[in-house]
């Protein structure tokens, strides 16, 4: 299918579909978008995939529930994977192993990437230019230069995009959204965030005797795996499990910019945040001993003109402050606003607030304005449709991301970084402007002509 045709079935489906879309799309039937109860076959998204993983055919299922979607193809650089997609939906998927022959040559309306981290901005970029519409699983890049060149990429292209940041579309978020702008919690000067659990002192594990994909019984291109990060030797344990992965700094970045985005995407929607100014991070591998390299304990600072918010992250003990209930471990998070009239404190599923003294007497609880989400893909689905912006799309998430890119950057040269929200790029450090662009392994080139624009 050319761009051409694309945009053909994409304005077809905008004509027989209404959306509104408010505060974030509505639902709309599949019946209401075709005549009688079944889409007619041109009336439906052509849905491909690249990266079947676990989370990639959580997001393809969510998607496929509804009769609007057929899935149309599907890549994976390890068989086995490939082939529990395409066994799914045998009359309608082509299988390929080749993400860019499949952007290429198949009958795709828009792409699920949910491969590695380490592959996100090249692959969100390719299906940009061959004018595919992404939903695209975090962290969205480990890079500045990939940050913004994405943008600008989708940008550029008129692509549809949406950031998997699920949590973005639960009712607690917007609660407390609601609740921050209603200016009850008074000035703001402090948020603080964070991100726990205990691994102990093994993290992950070792593998004593490493085997190859041929000798696990693996049909798997670990070469293609790799792409453009560096090739270390076959590991076992970094593409056997998505939670091992953050051991790993080449393929993650570690597990800031695996739950960050999650987390930190709550204050800088509440309060509209722009790019931090000056961004401190320090940390490391001070406890496990796995076969891992990433760094085991993280903290991060964000200066911004008028606040501070700072970033916590352990695998070393899982002590979660207002959220730790049970004292067993396991994976707690939190966000606290700290404001001049009181905190409040949320993570996922709930939310609370601490007066100071009588300050929040007679502050009532501001009414729900933001819509309910119809779901983060079908939030997205229904945009491909209409051509709307989704919640999460990227030139909205890029603000999520430049944080946490940033505090990557400062932990790997041990010193802050200064930042120009203006000009968007660091500032006053030629080491860390370098830095910022990744190297790519060869035959694989980083995308700099939308760094240009």
């Amino acid at each position: 299918m050319t761009y051409s045709e694309c945009i053909s079935r994409r304005e077809f489906i905008k004509q027989t579909t209404a959306v509104a879309a408010a505060a974030g799309p509505h639902v709309v039937s599949a019946a209401a978008a075709g005549s009688g109860g079944e889409p007619a076959p041109n009336d439906r998204i052509h849905l491909g995939i690249i990266g079947c993983g676990n989370m990639g055919r959580k997001n393809l299922s969510n998607c496929t529930q509804y009769d609007d979607v057929v899935v149309t193809a599907a890549c994976d650089v390890w068989k086995q994977r490939l082939e529990s997609v395409v066994k799914r939906h045998p009359d309608t998927c082509e299988a390929y192993r080749d993400y860019r022959v499949m952007l290429q040559e198949a009958d795709v309306d828009a792409v699920i990437i949910a491969t590695p981290p380490h592959w996100h901005a090249l692959q969100a970029i390719h299906a940009s230019e061959a004018g595919k519409d992404i939903f695209l699983q975090k962290p969205m890049t480990l890079h500045l230069g990939e940050s913004l060149a994405l943008r600008n990429a989708v940008q550029e292209h008129d692509v549809v995009s949406q950031i998997g940041t699920q949590i973005h579309a639960r009712g607690n978020y917007r609660r407390v959204v609601e609740y921050v702008r209603s200016g009850n919690l008074g000035e703001i000067a402090t948020v603080r965030t964070f991100m726990v659990m205990n691994q102990g002192k093994n993290g992950i594990g070792t593998v004593e005797e490493r085997k190859t994909p041929e000798e696990l019984g693996w049909d798997l291109d670990w070469d293609m795996w790799c792409g453009p990060a560096p090739k270390m030797p076959f590991h076992s344990l970094v593409i056997q499990d998505a939670g091992h992965r953050p051991s790993w700094m080449d393929y993650s970045g570690g597990w800031t910019p695996g739950m960050a985005p999650h987390i930190i995407d709550l204050p800088i929607w509440a309060l509209e945040l722009d790019y931090p100014t000056q961004v401190s991070s320090s940390g490391g591998r001070l406890v496990v001993q796995d076969d891992g390299d990433a760094y085991d304990n993280h903290e991060a600072l964000w200066r911004y003109p008028d606040r501070t918010m700072t970033w916590m992250m352990s695998l070393t003990n899982s002590y979660g402050f207002d959220f730790h209930n049970r004292p067993q471990p396991r994976r707690r998070l939190g966000i606290y606003f700290h404001g001049v009239n009181g905190t409040l404190y949320s993570n996922y599923g709930r939310h609370d607030v601490v007066p100071e003294g009588d300050r929040l007497e007679n502050k009532k609880r501001p009414p729900k304005s933001i819509p309910s989400s119809p779901g983060h893909e079908r939030e997205w689905l229904n945009c491909v449709k209409s051509r709307e912006e989704p919640s999460c799309h990227v030139p909205y998430h890029v603000k999520v991301d430049v944080p946490i890119v940033l505090s990557l950057l400062s932990y790997r040269l041990d010193r802050s970084i200064d930042f120009d929200p203006g000009e968007e790029w660091v500032t006053g450090d030629e080491e860390a402007s370098r830095e910022a662009v990744p190297d790519y392994r060869d035959p694989w080139e980083f995308p700099d002509k939308y760094l240009e624009t």
